[in-house]
């Protein structure tokens, strides 16, 4: 019988990453303790120290900011659905109501 893939929480992965960093405890002890493959924590631990720089970051996108990724988004959304219309418009002129000119 093959097993489903084990899912694992934001929370668990940097409480793993974390320990991994610290460095009191060998690779091999976390991965024992929290059940994990050491290359699993691995990739956790070097994922942690590239992205760090990011939570103290004053760009929200690159913070991960959700509400100001949403905002922007959304502006951006407005804009192309303005732009849109507008050329559609346009061609409404140049093409007629049936598309043919």
């Amino acid at each position: 019988m093959k097993q489903s893939r084990r899912k694992f929480t934001a929370e668990f992965k940097a409480k793993v990453a974390l320990a991994a960093v610290k460095g009191d405890r060998t690779l091999s002890e976390l991965a024992a303790h929290f059940a994990v493959h050491p290359n699993q924590i691995t990739m956790w631990k070097k994922q942690l120290v590239e992205n760090v720089s990011a939570l103290f970051s004053k760009d929200p996108l690159e913070r991960g900011d959700s509400a100001a990724q949403m905002k922007e988004l959304h502006a951006k959304i407005g804009q192309l659905t303005m732009e849109r219309d507008f050329l559609a418009n346009g061609l409404g002129r140049v093409f007629g109501p049936n598309g043919r000119r």
